[in-house]
């Protein structure tokens, strides 16, 4: 019998890259990487799995840190919308209408592997990507938008009385419980609805509805520290 010729698999030939390609290639292979395997994973581990040489990584790249802020550059702050900060204080329409519009287009941008994974693990691993980011989040979405209820139902605004951390962290559940959906998602991988226009204007609905009653509360409590 003839014996079977067994076909190993090549790997692809290298690509002569300009540097700013293989800057490229780096940056978006760092970004799977670490979304699989968190920030303990070592660039040399990366380095092999691109096929090319450990110090090719740190002829772009001065340290492993660097590579991790060029990561939170990339995931991050690329995704950031200048104009939802505007869009939270456009009193032309109405909070429910703000609020539902910018967490139906935050979700298309943030609801991604990669987003989640590496935003969770940065936590864990005490990196300040998830710190910095949500510092973000707190002034230019809850803070303004803590305002801007004030406003809608008649309340003094925080020029008058401060906000409380407690306007604060109810914004904050809001934020979080359609982000929450996002970790079900990807890091715990259970089932969420395909199309989530509807459970978003859901939370937004139930939010406000709920705030109408106990916001008077918390700005009277504030007024009274004063």
């Amino acid at each position: 019998m003839a014996k079977k010729t067994v076909k190993t698999a090549k790997k692809p030939p290298r690509r002569n890259m300009r540097a700013a390609e293989r800057e490229r290639f780096i940056v978006d292979e760092a970004v799977k990487f670490f979304a699989e395997h968190g920030f303990g994973g070592q660039t040399r581990e990366l380095a092999k799995r691109m096929g090319i040489t450990h110090s090719a990584i740190y002829r772009h790249f001065p340290s492993k840190e660097a590579l991790i802020e060029r990561v939170y550059e990339e995931i991050y702050l690329s995704r950031w919308s200048p104009s939802w900060a505007g869009l939270i204080q456009d009193r032309t329409l109405s909070l429910q209408t703000r609020l539902s519009r910018f967490y139906l287009e935050y979700v298309e941008q943030v609801f991604e592997y990669n987003w989640v994974r590496i935003f969770v693990f940065s936590g864990m691993k005490s990196f300040d990507i998830t710190k910095r980011y949500l510092q973000i989040v707190r002034e230019q979405i809850i803070e303004p938008a803590c305002r801007e209820l004030r406003h809608d139902l008649k309340l003094p605004s925080s020029d008058e009385v401060p906000l409380s951390e407690r306007e604060i962290e109810m914004f904050w559940g809001l934020h979080g419980r359609i982000f929450y959906m996002a970790i079900r998602r990807f890091v715990y991988d259970t089932p969420t609805p395909d199309r989530l226009d509807d459970i978003v204007n859901d939370a937004v609905r139930v939010f406000l509805d709920g705030s109408k009653q106990l916001m008077p509360e918390l700005v009277q409590s504030s007024s009274h520290r004063l």
